[in-house]
C-alpha cells in the first residue's frame, strides 16, 4: 500500500498563506483556533519528497504579471445553502478575494438526483466563457463527471476540478484534472478510535441506500465495522430517508428528530452517532443534546455545520473568523449540558474546499503551483485554514491495489468541545495497514 502523509500548513506556509489573504474580506481574518500540536506540524509525518513550486518568473527575474497573464476566469459550483452552506461560503469568499470579474459562481439543483440534466448544463454553461480556465464543483454530484467529459471534448484547456466527488473514482478521475475527498479510510478508522476514547461502546451509522451505494461510504462502513471489532464497541445502521426524495429536506430533518429520542434509548446514552448527509446533522446534533449520546464529528466537519441551527445561534457577526465561531458554538454546547460530547474540525472542511481548490487552480494557471501535488495544494488550503493541522494520502483502490496519482483524501484533526475544548491528535495516529484494503 503506497501512502504519502502529509502534514501540512509549517509556520513559513501560515505566514505565506495569511499574506496572500489580506484584502480577502471574510476568510482574511478566517479563524486561529489555538492548537497545542501546530507548531510540531510535519514532525510525525512522512514527507511527499516534493520540492515547493517556485513563483512564476522568479528563476529569470519576472514578476509574476510578466510571466503570466491574469486575464481569466475560474467557475465554482456549489450546492445551495439549505444543501451545502459551508461549501457555498468558500465559494464566495473567493470570490470576495478576487472578485466577481474573475470569479463565477453557480449552484446545482438540490433536487441533484432527479435533475441530472439540468445539474449537467449548469457545469458545462461555464466553459462557454471564453476566458474560463478552470471550473471547480464541491461537492462533485451525480451528473459531475459527465459535465467534464462534455467540457473537455470542448475545451481541454479548461482544469476540471472535484471537491468530495460522489461518483466512482475511477470514472471521474478519467476525466477530471484532480479530485479531492475527504479521507473517508482514516476518518473511518479514526472516528471509532475517537468515540471509543471518549467512552462510547456503541457507534450508530445513519443514512440511506443512495450514499451507501457510493464506494466512498460503503468503504467507511467495512472501516468503522472492522475498527468497532477492534475496539470492542458495537455497530449500528439505521436509514433515513434520502432528502433528494419527495420528501425533501424538510421530511428528512422532521424524520431525525422523531427518531433520535428512541434510538438513544435504544443504544444508550454512550453511543455514538454519525450521518452520512449534511441536511440530517443539524436535526441530529439538536436531539443528541436534549437526550445524550456522542457526535464525533460531520460527514464534511465544521463548526457551522448543522450546530448554529441546532444551537439557535447568530453567527453573522463573526462570519469567516474560525476561532470566534467555534469559540461561540463550543460556549452553547456546553451551556447545553454537551461538553466533551461534541466534535466537529476547527475550520469547515466544506469552506476550506471550495475557496482552496479554487485558489490552487488559480497559482497552476499561473504557474506557481504544480496541480497534482499534494504539498502545493495544502498551501492553497491553508489561505482559508491558517494554522489548521492536516493528514491524508493519495487515493488507492483496495481492490486492484492501483493508486490514482491525481485522486487525493485529505483530513483534520478532531476538536472535541469542552471546558476547555481540546484536539484529539488524529492526524498523528498511524492508521493499521489492513484498513487501507477493507472494503
Amino acid at each position: 500500500m503506497i501512502r504519502k502523509l502529509i502534514s501540512v500548513f509549517l509556520a513559513f506556509v501560515v505566514a505565506v498563506s495569511m499574506t496572500a489573504c489580506g484584502g480577502a474580506g471574510d476568510s482574511s481574518d478566517a479563524g486561529k483556533a489555538e492548537n497545542p500540536e501546530a507548531e510540531e506540524t510535519g514532525k510525525d509525518t512522512e514527507s511527499t519528497g516534493e520540492k515547493a513550486a517556485q513563483p512564476a518568473g522568479e528563476a529569470d527575474g519576472q514578476t509574476e504579471e510578466e510571466a503570466a497573464s491574469d486575464d481569466f476566469h475560474i467557475g465554482i459550483v456549489t450546492g445551495s445553502f439549505s444543501q451545502s452552506e459551508d461549501d457555498r461560503r468558500g465559494a464566495e469568499a473567493f470570490q470576495e478575494k478576487y472578485g466577481e470579474d474573475m470569479v463565477t459562481l453557480a449552484i446545482y439543483p438540490d433536487n441533484f438526483t432527479e435533475e441530472l440534466e439540468t445539474t449537467i448544463q449548469t457545469i458545462v454553461n461555464l466553459s462557454e466563457d471564453p476566458k474560463m480556465k478552470a471550473i471547480i464543483v464541491n461537492q462533485a454530484v451525480d451528473g459531475t463527471t459527465e459535465a467534464f467529459r462534455q467540457i473537455h471534448e470542448k475545451r481541454p484547456d479548461i482544469l476540471c476540478i472535484a471537491g468530495e466527488a460522489y461518483e466512482d473514482f475511477s470514472d471521474i478521475g478519467s476525466v477530471a484534472d484532480l479530485v479531492v475527498n475527504c479521507d473517508f479510510v482514516n476518518r473511518g478508522y479514526l472516528m471509532i478510535r475517537t468515540a471509543h476514547e471518549l467512552g462510547c461502546d456503541t457507534f450508530v451509522h445513519i443514512s440511506f441506500p443512495r450514499h451507501l451505494s457510493y464506494e466512498t461510504v460503503s468503504r467507511r462502513v467495512a472501516v468503522m465495522k472492522e475498527a468497532c471489532e477492534e475496539f470492542g464497541m458495537k455497530f449500528a445502521m439505521e436509514e433515513a430517508p434520502d432528502p433528494t426524495t419527495e420528501v425533501g429536506v424538510p421530511g428528512a430533518q422532521t424524520f431525525i428528530l422523531e427518531h433520535v429520542p428512541g434510538w438513544v434509548e435504544k443504544y444508550g446514552k454512550n453511543s455514538a452517532y454519525f450521518c452520512t448527509n449534511d441536511a440530517h446533522t443539524e436535526p441530529l446534533i439538536k436531539k443528541l443534546l436534549e437526550c445524550g449520546g456522542y457526535f464525533i464529528e460531520a460527514d464534511l466537519p465544521s463548526p457551522l455545520m448543522g450546530y448554529p441551527g441546532a444551537l439557535d445561534l447568530d453567527l453573522t457577526g463573526e462570519a469567516g473568523d474560525f476561532e470566534k465561531i467555534l469559540s461561540k458554538v463550543e460556549e452553547a454546547v456546553v451551556e447545553k449540558g454537551g461538553a466533551g460530547r461534541f466534535g466537529t474540525w476547527a475550520y469547515s472542511y466544506g469552506y476550506t474546499v471550495s475557496a482552496g481548490l479554487a485558489e490552487h487552480a488559480r497559482n497552476v494557471i499561473l504557474g506557481k503551483s504544480e496541480l497534482n501535488s499534494i504539498n502545493d495544494l495544502s498551501t492553497a488550503y491553508g489561505v482559508f485554514s491558517p494554522g489548521a493541522l492536516w493528514n491524508g494520502s493519495e487515493y488507492t483502490d483496495a481492490e486492484t491495489g492501483v493508486t490514482m496519482d491525481n485522486t487525493f483524501l485529505i483530513y483534520q484533526d478532531t476538536y472535541i468541545m469542552d471546558d476547555p475544548g481540546h484536539y484529539m491528535g488524529t492526524t498523528k495516529i498511524e492508521v493499521p495497514e489492513k484498513y487501507f484494503t477493507i472494503y
